[in-house]
Order: C-alpha cells, then sequence, then structure tokens
C-alpha cells in the first residue's frame, strides 16, 4: 500500500534549496521530510531548521541538524506542517496536538507557509468533524468559558485534562487548552474574530487563511492546491 504522506514529504523535498531557513510542524509527513533531509548530508548541512514540535526537535536533534530557537529568529524561508482538515482557501484545522499557538507563530514568519499530508485532510469546506482548540491563560479559564457558552450555546466545551497526572493538561505556554466540539462549524471568518476577540483567549486552532498552498498526495498522484480566495 503506497504511503500518500511519505510521497507528500518526497515532494516537499523538491522545494527546499541550499542555505534556507526551514520551519517544521509535527506529524508523520513532517518525520517523513526530516528522515529524507538527514540522508542527503550536504543540503542539511546548509540548512537551518526550528520547529514548534518537541517530537519533530527531538528527531532533528538525534540527526545532529542545526537548530535554532524560534525565539531567536525573525523569518522562516518555508514553513511546512500538515493539519487535520483544509478546505479550498487553505483554511486548515489543527486540532490534535495543541501547540497552535507556536506553530502559527512559524507560520507567520514564513515566506511561505505549505500544508502537507494525504488527500484525505481536503475538504471543500471545513465543517465540525474536529474541534476547535482554544489556548487560554489561566486566570481567565472561567469568564472564557462562561462567554464561548454564550457565543455559542450548540457546542460542547471539553477541558483537556492530563493523562499522566492528575490536573488539567499545560500547553507548553503554561495555558489551559478547551476543545470546542460544533454541531456545524461557524464560517471561518467569524469564527476566526469571534474568538481572537475574548479578552484571555490565547489563540486557537484555526488558522484562518495563512497557507500559501498545499501539498497533497493519493491515488492520483501529488495535488499543488492553491487557496482560492
Amino acid at each position: 500500500m503506497t504511503d500518500y504522506k511519505l510521497e507528500a514529504a518526497k515532494a516537499a523535498l523538491t522545494l527546499i534549496t541550499p542555505n534556507q531557513i526551514i520551519g517544521l510542524g509535527a506529524g508523520s509527513t513532517i518525520a517523513h521530510l526530516v528522515n529524507m533531509l538527514a540522508q542527503d548530508r550536504k543540503l542539511a548541512a546548509s540548512l537551518i531548521f526550528t520547529s514548534s514540535s518537541f517530537k519533530t526537535t527531538q528527531l532533528l536533534s538525534t540527526y545532529g541538524l542545526r537548530i535554532q530557537w524560534p525565539a531567536l529568529l525573525n523569518k522562516l524561508d518555508i514553513y511546512f506542517d500538515g493539519c487535520d482538515q483544509f478546505d479550498s482557501e487553505l483554511n486548515a484545522l489543527k486540532s490534535g496536538g495543541g501547540i497552535h499557538t507556536t506553530e502559527k507563530v512559524l507560520a507567520s514568519m514564513a515566506h511561505e507557509f505549505i500544508l502537507l499530508g494525504d488527500e484525505g485532510k481536503f475538504s471543500a469546506q471545513l465543517n465540525a468533524t474536529y474541534p476547535l482548540v482554544i489556548e487560554i491563560l489561566p486566570q481567565a479559564l472561567q469568564i472564557v468559558l462562561v462567554k464561548l457558552a454564550i457565543l455559542f450555546p450548540q457546542a460542547t466545551l471539553t477541558q483537556r485534562m492530563s493523562t499522566q497526572k492528575d490536573g488539567a493538561l499545560i500547553s507548553d505556554n503554561g495555558n489551559m487548552l478547551i476543545d470546542v466540539q460544533f454541531t456545524e462549524l461557524p464560517e471561518p471568518v467569524k469564527l476566526n474574530t469571534l474568538v481572537k476577540m475574548i479578552p484571555g483567549v490565547v489563540e486557537h486552532s484555526l488558522f484562518y487563511q495563512m497557507a500559501g498552498r498545499a501539498i497533497i498526495a493519493g491515488e492520483n498522484g501529488i495535488r499543488i492546491i492553491i487557496p482560492q480566495r
């Protein structure tokens, strides 16, 4: 069986040129890309890498590749990342890892943000399959929950809890994470603005019109999707 994520990573590799600063997200497609870069020692030695993901950073370190802390950078040539779902405008939901705040920072620093994955990630319109994840300052947790319940009365709000210790799951930034499961996803443009305007919200996992293109692989080969905006 063809590994479509591997095929997408192969296509992404062709876009990387020597002496670039490359940002990487998380997931199996990104891991494939790192593994292939490590095999091209000459190219990899000329690159600087940064990542929003602890696991990806560990993998880069295992190969001895040059890693720079995001806080020491102000621009990237390309930021590659996967997602749970994206639409024809390349609006994307990234709901799994809970690291969307740093992912957005890196995506905004990049000359180009490119989504990678298999064709199953694409939907003509985003839907309510995946929750919107919101990172919230601890001191604002209760008031944000109240405001979310007023804005989205049909949605289910669930705070992420740790499975390895007693208590809440804490983000990389020391904040709380809330999953908002909709019965019907609001319009992305409205959702993006409404949630961002709530005091105490750090970020949410809807990447609204941030990606410049998507590379997806499937039964019919590689597709490059340019946003229809």
